[in-house]
């Protein structure tokens, strides 16, 4: 064997063997995590959100950037232990801070990504789910509902850091009272609506074919549902929220 070789010392041929062992570790944790979230039907589930879009657009996916953070966890701790058994000595405290908040770190940025993931998808099912009515103030909720989980994860992502989070939860509670009042005052005519709408199903003073005329329109009731009433005519279906048939009244046309 050359004498250089001799002349290196074991600790660092043991860092290097355990280096080279956390590279192969790295690679086949991202590998088996990547195969474990598709089994589970993760690119199914995130499937059209805008973090998902963003990924593709960098010729990636959310599956392959989560496998690649444990990639780098476990490289990172390899590297933390190499330098470890390479015994050095002057680098001990700073390596031994970086190891006890590394894996904070790790959790944090997984908690975030999953916190904008799964506030993609909670906008996208509450823009589904609010499709069908038609009142402008609705639109901002789905947007709302977002960026409500993506802070709460940043929340928990920065507390997972040390970050001192007590003016950041004052402030969602701030956000939580505000977002309410808002919801108040964006769902009034619809709450209004539904509450005209109880008591019209209930006494039931038109039904299905009767002629009416209600908020200056005049037609025959196709419909009444709990927030409005479909009337038609002329070929015209004109949609009245329960709210406005209950405030201006309603006329029945009987010829």
């Amino acid at each position: 064997m050359p004498e250089f070789l001799l002349a290196v010392p074991y600790r660092i041929w043991l860092a290097l063997a355990v280096l080279a062992l956390g590279l192969v570790l790295a690679y086949l944790t991202g590998v088996i995590n990547r195969r474990l979230l598709k089994r589970a039907g993760v690119p199914e589930v995130i499937e059209g959100t805008a973090f998902e879009r963003t990924a593709r657009e960098f010729d990636t996916s959310t599956v392959r950037i989560v496998a690649k953070l444990s990639s780098y966890f476990i490289l990172a701790v390899s590297v933390i232990v190499a330098l470890t058994v390479a015994d050095v000595n002057y680098l001990e405290q700073f390596w031994s801070g970086v190891a006890a908040f590394l894996p904070r770190v790790f959790v944090a940025i997984l908690v975030f990504i999953v916190g904008v993931v799964v506030g993609d998808k909670v906008e996208l099912l509450v823009a589904e789910r609010l499709r069908g009515i038609k009142l402008p103030e609705l639109g901002v909720l789905p947007s709302i509902a977002k960026y409500s989980v993506v802070y709460v994860a940043a929340l928990i992502a920065l507390g997972q850091v040390g970050v001192q989070t007590l003016a950041l939860i004052v402030l969602l509670a701030a956000y939580a009272f505000a977002l309410v009042l808002f919801a108040a005052l964006a769902t009034k005519d619809l709450v209004a609506s539904a509450a005209a709408g109880v008591f019209l199903l209930l006494r039931q003073p038109y039904g299905i074919g009767d002629e009416v005329r209600v908020a200056g329109e005049r037609g025959v009731v196709q419909e009444v549902d709990l927030f409005v009433t479909h009337i038609e005519t002329g070929g015209e279906e004109h949609v009245i929220p329960n709210h406005a048939v209950f405030r201006d009244g309603i006329v029945l046309i009987r010829e």
